[in-house]
């Protein structure tokens, strides 16, 4: 099976090891930014989007465990880290997960268990999705199941919001009746009106907080969002 091809981040100081860890990552398709210094890792981290940070403990311009805290403070999004360290001791991890470490690897480490660790923190869905996903004036927060017009709420159902989800990542573009059954029935979708009559249901509950309709159904196609940028 192929290892899914990952962003990452590495910061660390030891050149030598940082090497073998590129070369190896690389070897994996994967794609590896890297810096020796806590302050430029922390610029990258927030300028960039990445799968998984690795971060070294020790760092010669401060402490790994500051840039771990200033990572989680600052981000927008929040990606898995995991801190590669020399230190053993309880302490030292429990000050690790206290700013934010999501994993541990302690030195020396077999560079196939720093790739599989790194994969299973990438599988964290939870981990690396933004909560809020904002187009225009339509916002949608993914934890509380919740969406809103220009900070007015929109009733939705659950399968509701999962269809105004899915319509919102595809805006400015049409989703497919077919993509949307597999998003919400999978394999086994219900009758045919039954999207129909979700769409319709979805359609009454935007129309009351927009002036003008923004949910477009596109015949032999399917359903698209237009006009989030204004109140048309």
């Amino acid at each position: 099976m192929n290892k899914p091809r990952l962003n990452i981040l590495l910061i660390e100081d030891n050149i030598a090891l940082a090497k073998q860890i590129c070369r190896f990552m690389e070897g994996l398709n994967w794609r590896i930014d890297y810096s020796e210094k806590g302050t430029h890792g922390i610029t990258l981290a927030l300028e960039n989007t990445f799968d998984v940070i690795v971060l070294d403990l020790n760092l010669p311009d401060c402490d790994g465990l500051v840039v771990c805290e200033e990572i989680k403070k600052s981000q927008p999004r929040t990606t898995p880290l995991l801190m590669l360290t020399a230190r053993d001791a309880f302490e030292d991890k429990a000050k690790g997960f206290a700013t934010g470490t999501d994993d541990y690897l302690t030195k020396p480490f077999d560079l196939r268990e720093l790739a599989l660790r790194c994969e299973a923190l990438a599988r964290r869905p939870q981990l690396h999705t933004d909560s809020t996903i904002q187009k225009g004036l339509l916002a949608l927060d993914t934890r509380a199941l919740s969406a809103t017009w220009q900070g007015e709420p929109i009733k939705t159902t659950k399968l509701g919001f999962k269809i105004l989800l899915e319509l919102t990542k595809a805006y400015p573009y049409p989703v497919a009746r077919s993509d949307l059954l597999q998003a919400l029935w999978g394999d086994e979708p219900p009758e045919s009106n039954a999207l129909k009559s979700h769409m319709y249901t979805l359609r009454k509950s935007l129309d009351d907080v927009c002036i003008s309709p923004i949910l477009k159904t596109i015949s032999n196609i399917g359903y698209q969002l237009q006009g989030l940028e204004h109140d048309l």
